[in-house]
């Protein structure tokens, strides 16, 4: 499956998602971001970034999906951390403070 191909499905996860009573993390985490100023396309595009990140955590570790890791990742999510899972938004700043890019 290509790259595009696989975000599209984690996108169309995040927007199952965010009208889940299950999932209502999601939602806030969703629209903490979007309240920050980002457009809800890159803020479902970040939250599909989260969960692609979290879908391979599980099955490096062979173990079954975290769905607390899941939720302390969809806490750290910020606006410019857009530039980490997709293609860059024209809002994005290079080196922007330089927060967090040591982590992968």
């Amino acid at each position: 499956m290509d790259e595009d191909a696989f975000l599209a499905d984690l996108i169309a996860a995040v927007e199952q998602q965010l009208v889940s009573p299950q999932t209502r993390y999601v939602a806030k985490a969703y629209e903490r971001l979007v309240g920050k100023g980002m457009a809800e396309a890159d803020a479902k595009e970040l939250i599909a970034g989260a969960l692609g990140e979290e879908t391979d955590a599980m099955y490096r570790r062979k173990t079954g999906f975290d769905e607390k890791s899941y939720k302390e990742r969809l806490i750290a999510l910020q606006p410019e951390d857009l530039g980490e899972f997709g293609e860059e938004s024209e809002e994005e700043k290079p080196e922007a403070g330089g927060q967090d890019e040591t982590a992968q």
